[in-house]
Parts: structure tokens; sequence; C-alpha cells
């Protein structure tokens, strides 16, 4: 399977984690065992290195429901160096697991899965990170695809069962379900949480102001719980999967750029969901396009970071003068792609104005300033500001 003892799959449920690991293992002689089985789950609790230690390659689905697996196996990979001697899959960040023994480290290597990525759903090259740190302003793209049908990309989201769902109710039945399990079930698991309507209340809170800042008392005053008790609950809803943090970005370019996060849903499809924001309502003057599409782009950057040749971060980036761009993609070499999403059809000069505050103090260090919009083209603001067609993103090529 690797080189690595050890791979774990990790990601959020129901993206195609079992199935993955059974399509890299199907050429393997390995035995496969299942946490979610209440069998295998007490054999593994009774007799955890008998469990493990069975002389061949074995997959574990769902690794995270017994954390005291992960001792056992490093008995076994530190005596047995045989490449891809475990595949683990797992439905939480297995660091935010209570009482995790060892993660071990030097042993094992971890690949994030995520729900698919729209160039995954269309079979596009999803090429866009690579092509633009390499071609900055020369890059080019148009594009056929419609307002509407980026609204319907956005209630749909990227989970398999979710994007094989055509009916609406169904899909939002789907949705409903998969946050009630997650609540009940995977973060139960990782804390003891009694009040469940509170998390539930602080999604649909969070989901309703997508695009804005992450101001922890404002979400405590809302829900009425805590600051401490919202901090807890963001944290497992990260590390189930769920919502992802986008950390501010400053590289002193400015002293009065702001340090707070942003957070967007890992899945659009949810956050749509949550909002109770369906195709019509999207489209609708004054409804939220723009902050659910800004959210949306945020995670198919994220998606593509995880396998982009160029290795570059995500940020967004905020002054206390309210001048913002809403993704900075910083490479390592020190260059940087400005972004800001709009979901008009049409590109106005002043929408560029966060992003010429970037070029003014970066300079040659600013690859390219780009506005995504709704619209078909591809057109010049300046000497390196762009507006670009969403579907960028999953349609262009790597270089």
């Amino acid at each position: 399977m690797t080189d690595t003892r050890v791979v774990l799959i990790n990601g959020a449920r129901q993206c195609g984690k079992s199935t993955l690991a059974r399509v890299v293992a199907k050429d393997c002689t390995a035995e496969w065992r299942n946490m979610d089985r209440p069998v295998d789950r007490k054999a593994a609790d009774d007799d955890p290195t008998g469990f493990v230690d069975v002389g061949e390659r074995m997959v574990i689905d769902e690794i995270q429901r017994a954390p005291e697996l992960f001792l056992a196996i490093k008995e076994v990979v530190d005596r047995d160096f045989q490449p891809g001697r475990f595949l683990l899959t797992g439905s939480a960040r297995i660091l935010g697991l209570r009482g995790l023994p060892d993660t071990l480290p030097g042993r094992s290597e971890t690949i994030e899965l995520w729900p698919f990525s729209q160039g995954e759903i269309d079979d596009k090259p999803d090429g866009f990170i690579d092509a633009v740190f390499a071609k900055g302003a020369s890059l080019r793209h148009n594009s056929d695809i419609k307002r509407a049908d980026y609204a319907e990309r956005l209630v749909r989201g990227g989970f398999p069962e979710a994007v094989g769902r055509a009916n609406s109710s169904r899909r939002a039945r789907f949705f409903d379900s998969y946050v009630s399990d997650l609540i009940l079930r995977d973060i139960s698991q990782l804390a003891e949480i009694e009040r469940t309507a509170e998390m539930r209340s602080l999604l649909e809170v969070l989901a309703a102001r997508s695009g804005q800042l992450l101001s922890i008392s404002s979400l405590a005053n809302k829900i009425q719980v805590s600051a401490n008790t919202v901090r807890r609950y963001l944290a497992l809803l990260e590390e189930v999967f769920l919502i992802k943090r986008i950390p501010a970005w400053s590289r002193n370019v400015s002293t009065r750029a702001v340090s707070t996060s942003k957070v967007a849903f890992v899945d659009s499809g949810i956050a749509c969901n949550l909002a109770s924001a369906d195709v019509r309502s999207l489209l609708r003057p004054g409804g939220m396009f723009g902050p659910l599409m800004e959210g949306f782009v945020l995670m198919e950057l994220a998606r593509q970071l995880s396998w982009s040749q160029e290795r570059a971060d995500l940020f967004h980036y905020r002054t206390r003068d309210q001048v913002e761009v809403d993704a900075v993609l910083a490479s390592r070499r020190g260059e940087a792609v400005a972004i800001e999403v709009k979901a008009a059809s049409t590109v106005r000069s002043e929408d560029f104005r966060g992003l010429k505050h970037l070029d003014d103090r970066l300079g040659d260090d600013l690859t390219v300033g780009i506005v995504f919009y709704t619209g078909e083209h591809t057109l010049s603001f300046g000497p390196k500001m762009r507006a670009m067609p969403i579907s960028a993103l999953w349609e262009v090529p790597p270089p």
C-alpha cells in the first residue's frame, strides 16, 4: 500500500473513506475490521494486542471508536517493519480523541479526505492553484456556467450521497440526518455534550453568518451559553470535519490587520441546508448567495491545496479600516495570490479595493489579484487585476 507502516485516512463521515480504503487494499491480503460493528469493537476492547497482531496486513475502519488500539498497533509496527502494515480510517481528527495514548509519531502518514471537489464531480482537472502561481495575471478562463448553475452547486455540496440525490427534498433529509447523527454519535464520543440543541443552534448561527469574522462573544450571546462553551463546541465541530477555521493573514503588511479567524463549512450543501437556503432563495435579491459562495470557494481552495504541487497556505485578510480580501494563498516562497468572491455576474472596479490595497503593500510578491464572479469571461482591471469565472477553480488544468 505504501512505504509507511501505518496510513490513516482521516475525514468527514460519508465522504468515501471506507470505499477508498477498499480500493487501495483490494490487491492486498488484508484483514478488514470495522469499529462501527459492536462485535469488532468488543474484541478490540477485550484484547487490543491480540486484535491487531494477526501477522498480516489489516484495515481498521472508524478507528476513533477504539483509540486503545493505537498502543497495540505501535507495538506491532515497532517490531514488524512491513510497509503498509495497517490502513486506518477515522471520522474525527485523531489528536482530538479523549485519552488517546499515542498517535504513532514517525510511524504513520495521515491523508485527509474531503467531500468531492467540483472537479471530481465533473471529471475536471482541479488545477487552478498550480496554474495561478505558474501563470499569474496571464491565466485566462472562460466559462458557460450560469449563475443558477452555481447556486445549484452550492446547495448540492460534495458528499457522494447528496450528489447522487437529484431530488432536493431527499437531499435535505440526508443533510438533516447527517448533522443530527454527527452530533449525537461522533461528537458525543469526543466530549460529553448533554444539551445537543445548543450545538445545533450554534451551527445554524454559523451558517447564517457565513463570510463574517468569528466573534466568540457574539456567538455566545446569540445562543445563550458561555464563551468557553462556544470555544469548546467550535473545536469539536472542527474535529469531526464539519467546519474549518480560516486564519487571518498579515505578514506585517499592515499594522492594522485584524487577527480574527473566519469559519467556513466543509460542505456547502450542509451550510445551505442549515441556513434554509435553496436555489430559488439564493438567487433572490438580498439572499445569502454571496456569503455562502465565499465559503464554497474557500473550501474548494482548501481541497485543492491538499493535492496541489504548489505548497501554499490559505488565509483571509482584513484591516480595522474594513479593507478585506476573502482569500489569500501564501506560498512557501513568499508569493501571494489574493482572491475576492462575488456572486454577481458583473464586476466593478470598486470590487478590487482590497486586492489593490494588498498590491500596494506587497509589490512584486503579489502574483495576481482575482475577483471570482458568476460571469463567463476573464476581464482585465489593471496590470495584475483580473475578474475570472468561479469555475476556473475546477476547470483550469495544471500547467
